[in-house]
């Protein structure tokens, strides 16, 4: 490809992407929605002008690890402990019932093979954490006794996904389940999660005490981004999805990560709060690019819609999303049941989660392009339709 047409094509996707994620937004519905449709209106499935190629693909993948490096810097711990065990049951179960469920209806029902059956359990059993928190936000709520189980479940279940992913990932890599990789993978995580706390605030500590030595101005943004592309790398080596070490990263840096045996490296949350506000702008010129790229790799005309088999299983998957996350929260019985429900509503929405497991498995070449469109509007419709729901339950409450 030559320089000036992929300087046009990142163009298309640049401005697409903000002129849908405004025009989304002033609707009512989440802006990466919007961006997704800029891929699907972009690419073969309607106009045909933007096709992917190798250096969008990496664009796109910067894209994901600074997104969940961002999740990771809004990642709050505490708020698991301040909402106790109804967030863990809501968590739990919110995590393990859509996952078994759907790998069990897609492996026995729709005789698909044991590695795409998981990983659609793994696509519906993601929650968004960022859509649910800018719910409760917009409507004031996330400091109520709900709001405070919501945003502790969301964390736990943030944790349990970026664990499942790399799993599952490793089983793309492998072509097959096995248990021994399995706990190899859990024990490099678990190694991993236990080094790049550490590590992060050590160099934080280094990066702050030059920051107030230099005149030159971008020492944080480049020595930041150079950390996490650092941790994404490491995170390879120790056999985990790159994404994991954007997450770890992101994480260990939040102003609301308390790390106990590293106490001694103390915690400036004024330092921390100045590397998201000049980290932000680059998250959000980089992260557009994936979900375009997630409507990019769709193509809606090679899908045969008069086919009866791909209704069937978008429509049992969708249902097995809804039930499995509205389940656990129907049974705390210190809240109202409308409160249950908002609780339960909170949980359903896939969003940005969500599409990186489905894009995932798309590019490992476990799904087909039936079982990718699927999900992908199983994913869109679990969010967008749950944050009009939870504003209606409130204004009956």
């Amino acid at each position: 490809m030559q320089a000036h047409d992929f300087f046009l094509i990142l163009l298309l996707i640049l401005v697409g992407a903000r002129i849908f994620a405004e025009l989304f937004g002033r609707i009512g519905l989440p802006p990466v929605l919007g961006e997704l449709a800029a891929g699907l209106f972009l690419g073969p499935s309607i106009l045909g002008w933007v096709s992917l190629n190798d250096t969008i693909k990496m664009l796109a993948e910067i894209g994901i690890i600074l997104l969940l490096f961002d999740v990771g810097l809004e990642t709050d711990l505490r708020r698991l402990k301040e909402s106790g065990w109804s967030a863990t049951l809501v968590a739990i179960g919110g995590f393990v019932v859509p996952l078994l469920l759907g790998a069990a209806l897609s492996f026995y029902l729709f005789d698909l093979n044991l590695i795409t059956s998981l990983f659609i359990g793994g696509t519906i059993t993601a929650t968004s954490i960022g859509i649910t928190v800018r719910v409760l936000k917009d409507l004031k709520k996330n400091q109520s006794k709900e709001g405070e189980i919501i945003l502790g479940a969301a964390v736990l279940d943030d944790v349990f996904g970026v664990v499942l992913l790399a799993i599952l990932y490793d089983f793309s890599q492998s072509g097959e389940v096995n248990l021994l990789d399995t706990g190899r993978v859990l024990l490099f995580i678990t190694a991993f999660f236990i080094i790049a706390p550490v590590a992060a605030k050590l160099m934080a500590v280094v990066i702050q005490k030059y920051d107030t030595r230099t005149n030159y101005p971008g020492l944080i943004p480049t020595a930041i981004i150079s950390l996490v592309l650092f941790f994404a790398w490491m995170a390879h080596q120790m056999g985990a999805p790159e994404i994991i070490g954007g997450f770890a990263a992101g994480l260990a840096l939040s102003r609301r990560f308390f790390l106990p045996f590293g106490a001694m490296i103390g915690e400036d949350r004024h330092f921390a709060d100045k590397i998201e506000k000049q980290i932000r702008p680059i998250v959000l010129l980089f992260t557009p690019i994936f979900f375009v790229t997630v409507g990019l790799s769709i193509n809606l005309q090679k899908i045969d819609w008069s086919e009866s088999h791909i209704w069937f299983f978008g429509g049992t998957i969708l249902l097995v999303s809804v039930i499995g996350k509205m389940l656990f929260p129907l049974l705390l019985k210190s809240l109202s049941v409308r409160k249950r429900m908002i609780i339960g509503l909170s949980m359903v929405p896939r969003g940005e989660v969500g599409l990186i497991f489905a894009e995932i498995g798309r590019a490992s070449g476990i799904f087909e392009n039936e079982i990718y469109t699927a999900l992908i509007v199983v994913i869109v419709l679990t969010t967008m339709l749950p944050p009009l729901l939870i504003k209606t339950a409130y204004e009956k409450i």
